[in-house]
């Protein structure tokens, strides 16, 4: 056995760059050929760089804590709500499939996905916009998600291309590769969709509200609009020699997404959610800075809680 794992371990690098020049598209991120990392490390003979960054992010403590960080609703009491980690599985799943149909690298993809929401805070985007808030108000800084996730992202040693995929999902800057193209894409087919679902499970939605213009373009169910979502990313894209949608469907996403953000992540009943957020926030933040704690610390310390861990701590202190 020892000598079978030698003899296959020599070859795996081989074997995976002739498959991918034989498989994989002339746009796709080869494998082999990534801009490296922050520091240098020998290569693992059993895994291609971008699958060794999936695994890191597996294991890191930042990514199992997502499981506790909820989308849109703090800490519910249902146990079918979505969570930062369903979100990231959902995306990274939808994101492996545009990927595969268009011969990108599903690696590279799967490493972005999954590691895209690493540094976001506890209470969704309410969460987000406080700890920004008292970043500004204490030390003239701002936060970032995308930008935290970055630092996460190289304190883990993650690949360029990786890296790169993980601070462009979100934001102005446009990523680099295709791949995190498809991740920044698939990253609003996901939330818009789950997040129309979780709506309708809490009774702030019905389906009778959705727009229905929007809804007619792509569906019905959740299941139906990410099927059309995903099969006019592939083709737009197959067609442009690029990743992107066509101006119908792309348009009735965004108005869709803007529905959301009107009923839903901003709407009447989100106000005592973000009030919520931003007062366990800002008490964490206010009793951090007069211990003396350096900004640095206060970021890495709040925005690794989960949702329950934040109430708790607030409480307790």
């Amino acid at each position: 056995m020892p000598n079978l794992a030698g003899t296959v371990a020599d070859a795996f690098e081989a074997n995976v760059r002739e498959h991918e020049e034989r498989w994989l598209s002339p746009l796709a991120v080869r494998s082999y050929d990534t801009r490296g990392r922050l520091r240098e490390e020998d290569d693992c003979r059993l895994r291609t760089p971008f699958q060794r960054d999936r695994d890191r992010i597996l294991h890191s403590k930042a990514f199992r804590r997502l499981k506790g960080k909820t989308q849109v609703f703090i800490d519910p009491a249902g146990d079918h709500y979505r969570t930062r980690m369903t979100h990231t599985l959902e995306t990274t799943a939808i994101a492996r499939g545009v990927a595969r149909a268009l011969r990108l690298n599903e690696d590279l993809v799967e490493a972005i996905g999954l590691g895209h929401d690493m540094g976001h805070p506890p209470f969704g985007h309410a969460g987000e916009e406080a700890l920004d808030h008292a970043l500004q108000e204490h030390f003239g800084r701002r936060f970032r998600h995308n930008e935290h996730s970055l630092q996460i992202a190289e304190s883990l040693n993650l690949t360029a291309e990786v890296r790169d995929g993980i601070l462009t999902h979100t934001g102005e800057q446009e990523p680099a590769t295709l791949e995190g193209k498809i991740v920044r894409i698939v990253d609003r087919v996901a939330y818009i969709n789950h997040d129309i679902d979780d709506a309708i499970r809490a009774g702030i939605l019905s389906p009778r509200e959705l727009p229905q213009e929007e809804i007619a373009v792509l569906g019905e169910t959740g299941s139906r609009r990410i099927d059309t979502l995903v099969h006019d990313l592939v083709e737009s894209s197959a067609q442009a020699e690029n990743v992107v949608q066509s101006g119908e469907i792309g348009g009735a996403m965004l108005a869709l997404r803007s529905f959301m953000f009107e009923r839903v992540y901003l709407g009447a009943h989100a106000r005592g959610e973000h009030e919520r957020a931003a007062r366990v926030v800002h008490e964490i933040f206010d009793r951090l800075v007069a211990d003396g704690c350096d900004p640095d610390a206060i970021v890495a310390f709040i925005s690794g809680m989960t949702d329950r861990f934040a109430l708790s701590y607030a409480g307790a202190n």
